[in-house]
């Protein structure tokens, strides 16, 4: 979808000031619910910066502890919106949006355990638990995207949050950053079950028709090419529910509402430059 600079600005207007609805039905009918990064090219931004000083409209938006609004759940500040940018800019400005489904791109973290207990079910938590959970869920949709079959989540109840639990899929940003990188280094049919963890840790490792069901830990220098195939199985890691109230854990642990049980890995390391194939024999 592509609008001119002036029809941009137009919806960041409509989607948060809901002005004009003959002018918002005549627009088309697929909105983003929220700017979330801007992405902005310097020379225009120091220019704008120079004309307006860096101005931008403030409000107030007070969050009290309850219906009486008679004291501050936290400190009510003076605000304003990063997406209210593109308003000061002239009709000549590129100004453009581009829309991500929320699993790839949106996951705050922000509320404590007691409070994201407390939220409805079905509504997101924007805790740490449900944070975590949406890393490795939206690593995992990737991966099917690319033709890597992971098997489905299953739901699990931690610090009163029920998430869905994905298999724990991580890897390092230079192994893929886009999703052209990143299908490139799937090939032939690779499959993941649902209590696995994969975490990959170099440039160049390619799946190549792997069966993973358990733990898998590849670390690889610059200049390792490894081939990652064949079926691995193990006791895997486990994820283990604790309680945010036992102060016997340390607290990074108890916000998230869970620890990682390591029983069980298959992990290499590939210190030298060269090509390497990882392929274990059942």
């Amino acid at each position: 979808m592509k609008f001119s600079p002036t029809e941009t600005v137009i919806v960041i207007m409509v989607t948060f000031t809901k002005f004009d609805l003959g002018l918002y039905n005549l627009l088309p009918r697929y909105y983003f619910g929220s700017v979330l990064q801007l992405i902005l090219e310097l020379g225009p931004y120091i220019e704008e910066l120079t004309k307006t000083g860096g101005a931008i409209k403030e409000f107030v938006n007070p969050k009290y502890k309850d219906a009486s609004k008679t004291s501050f759940k936290s400190s009510t500040r003076l605000e304003c919106m990063m997406q209210d940018y593109p308003k000061t800019l002239p009709p000549t400005a590129r100004v453009g949006f581009t829309v991500m489904d929320k699993w790839l791109a949106y996951a705050p973290v922000k509320n404590n355990p007691e409070d994201a207990s407390k939220v409805p079910k079905g509504n997101p938590y924007h805790s740490a638990t449900s944070g975590e959970m949406a890393i490795y869920r939206a690593n995992s949709l990737i991966l099917v995207k690319a033709g890597v079959q992971v098997e489905g989540p299953v739901q699990q109840v931690f610090n009163g949050q029920e998430v869905e639990v994905w298999p724990c899929i991580t890897w390092k940003p230079k192994w893929g950053l886009t999703f052209s990188e990143i299908k490139s280094k799937v090939r032939q049919s690779c499959s993941v079950s649902q209590r696995s963890t994969m975490v990959l840790k170099g440039r160049d490792i390619f799946l190549e028709d792997l069966s993973l069901d358990g733990a898998l830990i590849i670390n690889s220098i610059d200049g390792a090419q490894v081939k990652v195939g064949g079926s691995i199985q193990n006791k895997g890691w486990l994820v283990e529910r604790i309680d945010y109230k036992d102060t016997s854990s340390p607290e990074e642990l108890r916000i998230r509402g869970f620890k990682i049980n390591k029983l069980e890995q298959l992990e290499q390391t590939y210190s030298e430059p060269g090509k390497f194939i990882l392929k274990p024999q059942c």
